[in-house]
């Protein structure tokens, strides 16, 4: 099943900490265009359908749309809602009982609070792996993504305290996104992808947008520049991560690498993603240093443990992440019910893949969290 709109949605995707936020805002204050907070159902949903069963039964597609509804990072996306009474109007609404059917509906319901805009756009950095999926959910979509230097996005993993905890882990995982950048960039026609630089966006902010307004067919409006007055905007640059958005854009946050990371962690990267940094069109500053598989597995025992053993503390993600949690049990208590089966057969994507949790946003490996003991906690 597929939802063609009239006025085409779009999806802006990439690698977290590469400007994707910085472009959402900067869209969503467009008067024409509705663009909520993030929603991580495509990477949280989207290759575990089949576990909720036939989604032509009303049970199985309430549950997926309650799950969709109340998983939302930010409740509702601010909006005004009975937390009684929005699955029975979101299902109500829904063009058709599909994941695509509630993703529309909610996306239609937030354009109308934002002021019944005709447009509406969607950001989740890691929907970059589910390109395919979300094309076959909305036919004419149009994909905006967003590159950024890997040092500096690296850095500000490691700054961040939520993300890759180690250079390692961290080149790893942006290595993993940008070659699926790079794949699309090649496969899809200029009427589909659009690639955007956050150097560039940063740089020439105006210019940048023109060309990003010219690919949606939109005018292009001012009141872009003026990101950091918009309600999203202000509620994220309360947070350590996210201070940029509080003001108008500038490049002091390109190169932020040389700052932050050491020659160790530089030579590092180049090892891990110097290829494909040289492929996106972008220079080392350091020869690679090898990292053994001994040392690798190293990295990445250490970088599961710390990162379990953060997520209660200051600027953790410890409710997020247990909500994602409580997702993968519900899974498991359907299949004991019956309304699935796992039958060791091929498995949807991301399922298996050796960096699920990173691909579905989770922090922590799940062992990890079971290895210490972490609490979950559901208050927000």
């Amino acid at each position: 099943m597929a939802i063609t709109l009239t006025e085409a949605p779009f999806f802006i995707v990439g690698q977290e900490r590469s400007g994707t936020t910085l472009l959402m805002v900067m869209l969503g204050s467009h008067p024409r265009i509705a663009v909520p907070e993030v929603s991580w159902w495509y990477p949280r949903f989207r290759g575990y359908l089949h576990t909720y069963g036939d989604l032509e039964r009303e049970e199985n597609f309430r549950t997926l749309a309650s799950e969709m509804i109340f998983g939302l990072p930010v409740p509702f996306w601010g909006m005004p809602a009975n937390p009684r009474a929005i699955v029975d109007e979101v299902v109500s609404e829904a063009r058709e009982r599909s994941f695509a059917g509630v993703f529309c509906a909610m996306m239609e319901r937030y354009a109308r609070w934002a002021g019944n805009r005709p447009r509406w756009g969607e950001k989740t950095p890691n929907n970059l792996y589910f390109v395919r999926e979300i094309r076959e959910d909305f036919p004419n979509v149009k994909i905006i993504c967003v590159t950024r230097d890997g040092r500096d996005v690296c850095a500000e993993f490691l700054n961040s305290g939520i993300a890759p905890s180690n250079i390692f882990c961290a080149a790893e995982c942006w290595s993993l996104g940008q070659r699926e950048a790079l794949k699309l960039g090649r496969s899809l026609d200029a009427d589909s992808w659009l690639d955007v630089r956050y150097e560039d966006l940063a740089r020439n902010p105006e210019g940048t947008l023109r060309r990003v307004c010219a690919f949606l067919g939109e005018d292009y409006d001012a009141r872009m520049l003026r990101f950091y007055e918009s309600p999203i905007a202000r509620a994220r640059s309360a947070k350590r991560d996210h201070k940029a958005l509080g003001h108008p854009v500038s490049d002091r946050y390109i190169g932020v690498h040389k700052e932050l990371l050491s020659l160790r962690d530089r030579r590092i990267f180049a090892f891990v993603a110097g290829k494909v940094m040289a492929e996106a069109g972008y220079e080392l500053d350091a020869e690679p240093l090898e990292v053994t598989e001994e040392d690798a597995h190293v990295f990445r025992e250490l970088g599961g443990r710390t990162q379990a053993a953060l997520l209660d503390g200051p600027d953790g993600r410890i409710v997020w992440e247990s909500y994602h949690d409580w997702l993968i049990d519900q899974r498991d208590e359907r299949r004991k019910r019956g309304i699935w089966r796992d039958d060791g057969g091929p498995k949807p994507f991301p399922s298996g893949h050796p960096h699920e949790g990173h691909i579905t946003g989770q922090r922590a490996p799940r062992r990890w969290k079971e290895h210490f003991a972490i609490k979950r906690r559901y208050d927000r």
